[in-house]
């Protein structure tokens, strides 16, 4: 294949002064000469492998070791170095990829850079070698283009695509093999691995068994990050005995809506971001104590709509961080973040959650602040989501109740629920006005949540 040409330099790193000099002027040939040899160190890779232990595995990047602190999002990268973190994943390129490759590296950061793979539920045929034919051209281009940068720790290849109809089929895991060897033979300069939803079905023994050119078994775990490292071992052992391969636990976070108790009608129960933060800690914690995990990716540094607006997301829309950032700051440095978010020790109803429509309850709310700042608390209604989605596919956003509050403080609040019938969620966003906040909810029902039975 022929060399990846120079990556070039985006124009706000161009080492030339605000005024540069005029054409003939010695000074304007050694700027542009600064450029392009910076342009050319750009392009050299770094090389990563694996390399096994007397107990497990470990990345070697550019001779060195290296254990993955990652995080899974491009969000805030700066706050992200700042933390401890250093490496960031992705789940497809684009247009915008080569940017975030350099402004990872500018950072000091790596990128496992994912390669989407695409899904049966959203009309993808693992059985058509049509589609599998463009989908490999697909991840060939990728590697072609992007192989040579200098961020680049490993391939993704796919996120979550066995969890669902082509999970049984043995022609995806023949086609992973397949785009697996075909990646290593473009780039031998950097692993490749593969993501899958937790192991339930034998996954990661059919990856063992069926895939030899993935190199790291990629896991997202959620409600059993904190042991799928051993279970994980357990399941390759049985299906292939030694050397089990590493692992990189690909998303982790707070128990996932999927996981926790559901109310009667549909609507999954979120814990606080405060009690959020001692998950991410167990799991975190749990992986860099495994010699088989090569480090992680936490979820989500950002923030997205998925059952609420709140449940993944390690930042608000609005900006401000929550306790799993500050929770992963001292787990990468030893230290706990200068400004630390609100904590919120508690959230209750008076009363229970099931109203007649168009009274009024009482949220009562105990909140308080590590550093002491001056707290400011927000409360609003929204509906319930109407459809959850699996896999993290795109939800709508819920829209507010407007008129619903009567009163609000960081003491409690009292609101009126609509005359609609149908399910509710009262949130809370405590704010120390430094950039750090806690988010709360309750689930609410108006009306009789209880299904009407089918005649028959």
């Amino acid at each position: 294949t022929p060399p990846h040409p120079a990556l070039p330099i985006p124009p706000h790193r161009l080492p030339f002064p605000s005024h540069t000099p005029p054409r003939g002027d010695p000074m304007r040939s050694a700027l542009l000469l600064c450029a392009l040899a910076a342009s050319a160190a750009l392009a050299d890779p770094i090389p990563v492998r694996l390399e096994r232990t007397d107990d497990g595995w470990r990345l070697l990047r550019g001779g060195e070791p290296y254990v993955i602190r990652g995080a899974g999002g491009s969000n805030d990268l700066e706050l992200l170095a700042e933390s401890g973190g250093n490496s960031i994943r992705t789940w497809g390129v684009g247009p915008e990829t080569r940017a975030l490759l350099d402004r990872a590296h500018e950072l000091g950061l790596t990128v496992t850079l994912g390669i989407w793979l695409q899904h049966e539920r959203h009309g993808f045929d693992y059985d058509d070698p049509k589609r599998l034919a463009q989908q490999a051209e697909t991840v060939r281009r990728a590697v072609l283009e992007h192989r040579d940068h200098p961020a680049l720790l490993a391939w993704g290849l796919g996120n979550e695509m066995e969890n669902d109809t082509a999970g049984e089929k043995p022609a995806l895991w023949a086609h992973l093999q397949e785009l697996a060897a075909m990646v290593k033979e473009l780039d031998p300069h950097h692993p490749t691995m593969t993501v899958i939803a937790e192991i339930g079905a034998d996954k990661a023994a059919k990856i063992h068994r069926l895939c030899p050119d993935i190199d790291i078994v990629g896991i997202n775990a959620y409600g059993g990050a904190p042991t799928v490292g051993r279970r994980y071992a357990e399941q390759a052992r049985r299906a292939a005995g030694e050397p089990v391969r590493p692992y990189v636990v690909t998303e982790f976070g707070t128990t996932g809506q999927w996981e926790v108790r559901k109310e009667p009608w549909g609507a999954p129960v979120e814990p606080t971001s405060t009690a959020k933060g001692a998950h991410y800690r167990a799991a975190a914690e749990a992986v860099l104590r495994d010699p088989l995990a090569l480090g992680s990716y936490v979820f989500l540094w950002g923030h997205k709509q998925e059952a609420t607006a709140t449940w993944h997301g390690m930042f608000l829309p609005t900006g401000e961080k929550l306790e799993p950032v500050d929770v992963m700051t001292e787990v990468w440095t030893g230290e706990p973040p200068e400004n630390r978010s609100p904590r919120i020790e508690r959230l209750e109803l008076v009363g229970g959650n099931v109203r007649a429509p168009g009274s009024t309850l009482e949220a009562r709310l105990s909140a308080s602040d590590p550093d002491g700042d001056p707290l400011e608390v927000e409360w609003f209604l929204k509906h319930e989501q109407t459809e959850y989605k699996s896999g993290g596919d795109d939800e709508a956003v819920p829209p507010r109740v407007e008129g619903a509050l009567r009163s609000g403080s960081l003491s409690g609040a009292q609101v009126r629920l609509p005359r609609r019938e149908g399910g509710y969620r009262l949130f809370v966003i405590v704010r120390d006005g430094k950039g750090a906040a806690a988010t709360g909810n309750l689930t609410l029902y108006a009306g009789d949540p209880t299904p009407t039975p089918t005649p028959t």
